[in-house]
């Protein structure tokens, strides 16, 4: 076979981007509007909260303790920015990497690391893979798996909130590498004739698993798409949480108008994985990744807070110690934690469970000695 071909082409910012922070930490616009001291310190919390558990978690795939994970490490601005954005009522059809926003509109934590495990704890009974968390309760529906079929899902979901009349708004979120798919097409198509209350939000972190952006689309930019649906298409740093969450505020509040859809592209960067089921290496310029990792969205914001005197060296120490030690404790209680029993296998899909599975359920029973 041979060798995976590496692309070369260097990324620049593209001018045209909207930026409140620049790369060194330094205001270039105002703080958005609605954001004091105590929210900008919150995002940026949740954005080193990420970054450490993202950390941890993949240490332990590769460990063999858990089987999977994808990470958004180098990409928390726009997860945790777009995420701050969002009001209760809204829904959020996510993609890979936005475990984040769920932990952020509430998803516990321990429901977050069983899921991980996939254990008795679970809500999920060990059904999904890894990172497909959702709970009804905080809006969050899990990720599919196969690329960009939650875009047309989620605009069915905004099609229904208009229809019943309420203001939610349903943000859904992609890859850049979902934009080449048919359902994209789709479903910004139908957003825009429908005028849905729909933000999509793409992760434009340059690669689709082992393919650069240059080899998806003859388009300029990947916001631009949206001209074609008739709506509007924003390109954000995103690797500043403060510009990410700005326009994705915006988007929100003018679907909620009833002025329909918005594309959100935040340009960013996948310094590691696509998951734990790849190796970079062996497709692009690594020394292109250490230029990405020099433009670190967290270092960026902490920078900020500290300039601002909102945040300090102890604080720092301290947020590290807690975090690190929380995701310690909770790994601990899940790792040994039962399995989910065997007999959950037949729940959850029937009321009443009809004869023909009663029957295998027996005799898978019988066979693990449960039953005699």
């Amino acid at each position: 076979m041979a060798p995976a071909r590496k692309s070369k082409k260097k990324p620049a910012l593209d001018e045209g981007l909207l930026q409140i922070l620049n790369e060194a930490g330094e205001l270039v616009s105002s703080v958005p509007e609605g954001l004091d001291d105590d929210d900008l310190v919150s995002i940026y919390r949740w954005m080193r909260f990420m970054r450490l558990l993202d950390d941890r978690m993949l240490t332990l795939q590769r460990q063999g303790r858990i089987s999977f994970y994808g990470a958004c490490t180098g990409q928390e601005a726009a997860v945790i920015g777009s995420g701050f954005a969002t009001e209760k009522n809204d829904w959020i059809f996510p993609a890979l990497r936005e475990g984040g926003v769920a932990l952020l509109r509430g998803f516990p934590f321990e429901s977050y690391i069983a899921q991980l495990f996939g254990n008795a704890a679970d809500a999920t009974r060990g059904r999904q893979m890894p990172c497909h968390y959702s709970d009804p309760s905080i809006h969050f529906v899990s990720l599919s798996s196969p690329i960009a079929n939650q875009i047309p899902q989620a605009v069915g979901a905004a099609m229904a909130a208009q229809a019943r009349g309420d203001d939610a708004v349903v943000l859904s979120y992609m890859g850049d590498g979902a934009t080449s798919e048919g359902d994209f097409h789709v479903a910004l198509n139908l957003a825009g004739l429908r005028r849905a209350p729909v933000v999509f939000c793409c992760q434009n972190n340059q690669w689709a698993i082992s393919v650069p952006s240059e080899r998806q689309t003859a388009s300029k930019t990947l916001a631009i798409k949206a001209r074609a649906y008739g709506f509007p298409g924003v390109r954000v740093d995103g690797n500043d949480a403060l510009a990410v969450y700005a326009a994705t505020r915006e988007a929100i509040d003018r679907a909620r108008r009833g002025e329909g859809p918005t594309l959100l592209e935040f340009l960013t960067y996948r310094v590691g994985a696509h998951s734990t089921s790849d190796d970079p290496s062996r497709y692009r310029d690594e020394s292109i990744t250490e230029e990405w990792k020099s433009r670190c969205p967290v270092e960026r914001m902490q920078r900020f807070l500290t300039d601002r005197g909102c945040w300090t060296e102890s604080e720092e120490e301290a947020l590290k110690e807690k975090t690190v030690a929380d995701i310690k404790d909770a790994v601990n209680r899940h790792e040994n934690m039962e399995d989910p029993p065997a007999s959950s296998l037949f729940d959850d899909v029937y009321a009443e469970i009809p004869p023909h599975l009663e029957e295998q359920r027996n005799a898978m029973m019988k066979s693990l000695g449960e039953i005699g």
